[in-house]
């Protein structure tokens, strides 16, 4: 079955090798003033803040550390408030994710802004890559995506990846690893949102025996398995305040100490992060150490949604079934034109991981299924499908449950993890693994 992907590889594949070049359109923002300032945008993604590692700083005190971000893409030039204390306001109007025009009026705290959109068009690097890693895509987002990666793997430096769940972020790191000067090393990977607290500090750095109740030999951390090669700090967002400048000292100093030892032990490991939060605005709120973000991000990586790249779902659900070794009768149903234009028309909310949970369904009953519950209509988690044997039934609705249940509970709880958990009456770990499950952490 692993020969499927690869004999019908150029299924997908849209006419001519050579990736289509982005264009995006130059921007120019200029302070009001006695004395205008000009700023030329000319990347993808640009923050503006008070802090001085922003793209744009604008020094006024109220203006956010890290106030907004311009994302330049085929669509347009869009604004995205990073929870900004008093802004971003667009000709007079609040917004927390919207497009610019040419001479829109930009007011961040108390700073004006007015902005250009020159009518050159700027260019911004692809892959020639349909596959990186794990990831595949053909779309000009994910080719970007590709471009970056291959650039960030030749070095060492630290690299943050951003983006919902269920995008590929493990797979990036993967690729990163493998890509990079230490594929021959470990690549190590510690989920900081599954682990109580209690227990992250053992697993990053290791502890001796005795170093608190239950510790009863020497274990080794995260660094030092992963010395030589690759970290990949999980959900590096719900890491606790009070261990990140601990995280910080070894970043910076290259060596850890075990719980209860005194010892320092050298540590040459590439710290890949990732997180389905945007770290700046957690620093905007106190809640991530400035500092350790910028040690983080020394090179970031946002993957896109499904729903931005939809044409890549045809590509993505033959690789999905090859890796879950679908029979070739049971696949061929599923690689349909009809079915895979019904996929490409859903939203995804839980990205790839969601399409790839509704694949394994379909394989599971040897049939296309119905795509309500599969970033089609929630409403659809009310019906019960009869059609199936009682158990794989039960277990369709169970799942429709729980996802409504868990999208009601974090929409409430404005997705503070710690909050459901306590309303729903379970364990907040419990709680992280279900969202796995379904796609939804946050």
């Amino acid at each position: 079955m692993a020969s499927m992907a690869s004999k019908d590889s150029s299924r997908f594949t849209t006419e001519g090798a050579a990736p289509r070049p982005v264009r995006v359109r130059q921007v120019q923002l200029v302070a009001a003033g006695i004395a205008p300032q000009t700023w030329a945008i000319s990347s993808a993604r640009s923050s503006i803040g008070s802090h001085a590692s922003n793209d744009v700083v604008l020094s006024q005190r109220t203006v956010s550390r890290f106030h907004c971000e311009l994302l330049l893409d085929e669509e347009g030039v869009r604004v995205r408030d990073l929870e900004s204390r008093n802004g971003p306001f667009i000709d007079g109007v609040r917004v927390v994710d919207g497009f610019l025009r040419h001479g829109s009026e930009m007011m961040l705290g108390q700073m004006l802004l007015r902005v250009h959109l020159g009518n050159d068009t700027l260019l911004l690097p692809v892959s020639e890559q349909t596959e990186c890693g794990p990831l595949v895509g053909a779309s000009p987002a994910m080719r970007a995506v590709f471009a970056l990666i291959e650039r960030a793997a030749r070095g060492n430096s630290n690299v943050l990846l951003e983006g919902e769940t269920g995008t590929g972020k493990e797979g990036a790191a993967e690729a990163l690893h493998m890509l990079g000067p230490r594929r021959d090393k470990p690549l190590v990977v510690v989920d900081c949102g599954s682990l109580p607290a209690t227990l992250i500090e053992s697993e990053l750095f290791g502890h001796e025996k005795g170093a608190f109740t239950g510790a009863s030999g020497r274990r080794t951390g995260a660094f030092e398995e992963a010395d030589g090669g690759t970290l990949l700090l999980d959900e590096v967002g719900e890491l606790p305040l009070e261990l990140q400048p601990k995280l910080l000292r070894v970043l910076e100093r290259k060596e850890v100490r075990r719980l209860g030892g005194n010892g320092m032990t050298p540590v040459d490991v590439r710290v890949v992060a990732a997180t389905n939060r945007d770290l700046r605005t957690l620093v905007n709120r106190g809640e991530f150490r400035s500092d350790l973000y910028f040690r983080l991000a020394v090179v970031r990586i946002q993957l896109p949604p499904l729903r931005q790249r939809l044409s890549d779902v045809p590509r993505l659900a033959e690789k999905l079934l090859a890796q879950l070794g679908v029979p070739e009768e049971v696949a061929g149903s599923l690689l349909a034109p009809d079915f895979l234009a019904g996929l490409s028309r859903s939203t995804w909310p839980g990205n790839v991981r969601e399409l790839r949970n509704f694949l394994e369904r379909c394989a599971l009953f040897q049939q296309p299924l119905p795509l309500e519950g599969a970033g089609g209509d929630s409403s659809a988690a009310s019906e019960v499908t009869a059609t199936f044997r009682y158990d794989a039934a039960r277990r369709q609705a169970i799942d429709q449950f729980e996802r409504c249940y868990l999208e009601t509970l974090l929409t409430r709880h404005q997705s503070v993890v710690a909050r459901a958990a306590q309303e729903a009456g379970v364990d907040r770990v419990y709680l992280y693994r279900l969202m796995r499950k379904h796609g939804l952490q946050r």
